[in-house]
């Protein structure tokens, strides 16, 4: 039906049934608009210092201590950040983190050494918990879109937010250029290029708090009274339905090898670029930023196919289309590690790096495109423990494939794309009582829930 207010189709819920992108009058796509741009601050600072490593005087060891300690803050935030967005609802959830994220950088900025060891190594740790703002994005989203639009909202929005590691490969070296060029001596221009994302951040933040609404109906705060989503009765009832549901954890692990493969590439894309071809500082930020670059078309056309293949086979195509992309993007991994065996040119490094970019980009759409279907009543908790699948997934590559001196950086690039084809394997066993699996067709046609939820299988 059409919502004369807003101007959209909209279901029963008042959840829109499409996306208008060049909208910002309807509470959906300001929610849309103002969870992808805090986001997107957030992708920022989590990927502010990687590109500036040349000029930080810190040791390769430190880095990869770094690396690994950037995406545990990432994984424990995602993982707690799923009951606050069911219980006090995801515009509060987005700003608080956005907000203390910003205030611990310019504190660690202000009265610490960033070029130290310590220093380096709490500034990346504290970046990387402004990333638990994804939770908030995809659960938002969820919220506000109809299931026939809901997995294109949650791939644009975090796709279009993901530019933001891109964004700061391109321009994190070329704003401290400037600012040594204007005369600012080293220390300070490395001080004062590292607060930008901080700024960013408060500012979207505020824009969430003001501007934006929880849900179609309203906010959190006054739409919770209609709801069962109270008490410490019901806080535990969440948690536990989304912990005992299997196709969370299957969710996990896979996104663990697509989104979790981005962010190790994009920790090391660059160090790839510099070693391999002896680039400066610039020019592989400037070709690194191609890798997160993709995020503009691939991630949303991951989630439209997973809408599209949703209205002509129902789950089944979802889950073929998740399977099917995230096994070509394995196999782009496998050959973008083996280039060097040819000697290979640097245009045709690019090239394929960009399709591999394509291909694991578009994986983390189709799955978001099933994890609205898991758990109404837990959506928050499915949402938190797939998105911190990914940090899982990209500790576990950055420890075994790009720590120390055992492998290099193109055989640990090869490996990781093996792990990426057997991990996608398990995505056959998902299966959905009232939507089917890839290989079984549904057991139960009736789609009334009583309570809410989806039906469990125990």
């Amino acid at each position: 039906m059409l919502d004369y207010d807003s101007n959209m189709l909209v279901d029963s819920d008042r959840r829109a049934m499409e996306l208008q992108l060049l909208s910002f009058s309807s509470p959906h796509m300001r929610a849309f608009h103002l969870a992808w741009l805090s986001l997107f601050s957030c992708f920022i600072s989590a990927f502010s210092v990687p590109p500036l490593l040349p000029v930080m005087n810190v040791t390769e060891a430190t880095v990869a201590t770094a690396s690994v300690v950037s995406l545990f803050a990432i994984f424990i935030s995602r993982l707690i950040m799923g009951p606050p967005c069911d219980l006090l609802g995801p515009r509060v959830a987005s700003a608080f983190v956005s907000l203390s994220t910003a205030v611990l950088s310019v504190l660690v900025v202000l009265f610490g050494d960033v070029a130290s060891p310590c220093g380096f190594i709490i500034l990346r740790f504290v970046s990387g918990l402004s990333l638990a703002n994804f939770v908030a994005n995809q659960y938002w989203m969820s919220s506000m879109f109809a299931p026939s639009a809901v997995g294109l909202a949650n791939a644009v929005s975090a796709g279009w937010a993901n530019m933001g590691s891109a964004f700061a490969q391109l321009v994190m070296p070329l704003a401290y250029s400037c600012l040594l060029h204007v005369g600012v001596v080293h220390t300070m221009a490395l001080r004062l290029v590292i607060l930008l994302p901080a700024g960013l951040q408060t500012a979207s933040a505020m824009a969430v708090l003001f501007f934006a609404q929880d849900l179609p109906e309203g906010n959190f705060s006054v739409t919770k009274k209609k709801t069962k989503r109270t008490g410490t009765e019901n806080f535990w009832k969440i948690i536990k339905d989304g912990i005992g549901n299997y196709r969370g954890w299957i969710l996990a692990l896979t996104y663990g090898y697509c989104s979790g493969v981005e962010l190790t590439m994009e920790n090391n894309v660059a160090v790839y670029f510099r070693q391999k071809f002896n680039m400066g500082m610039e020019t592989a930020g400037a070709l690194a930023s191609c890798f997160g670059m993709m995020n503009v078309i691939s991630r949303p056309i991951g989630g439209m196919a997973s809408d599209v293949m949703s209205d002509s086979f129902g789950m089944r195509g979802r889950l073929w289309a998740l399977w099917l992309v995230q096994s070509v993007g394995a196999v782009m991994c496998l050959l973008l590690g083996r280039m060097s065996d040819g000697g290979a040119s640097l245009g045709l490094d690019v090239m394929v790096l960009v399709v591999f970019a394509f291909f694991i980009q578009a994986a983390s759409g189709l799955t978001f495109g099933v994890v609205p279907f898991v758990s109404k009543r837990s959506l928050g908790v499915i949402s938190g423990m797939t998105g911190s699948g990914g940090a899982v997934g990209a500790i576990v590559t950055q420890l075994l494939f790009f720590s120390g001196s055992r492998f290099s950086i193109d055989t640990g690039i090869s490996l990781m794309g093996l792990m990426m084809l057997i991990c996608t394997i398990p995505i056959t066993f998902i299966y959905f009582p009232k939507l089917g699996g890839m290989f079984c067709a549904p057991l139960i046609s009736d789609e009334s829930d009583d309570d809410g939820d989806y039906e469990l299988l125990k």
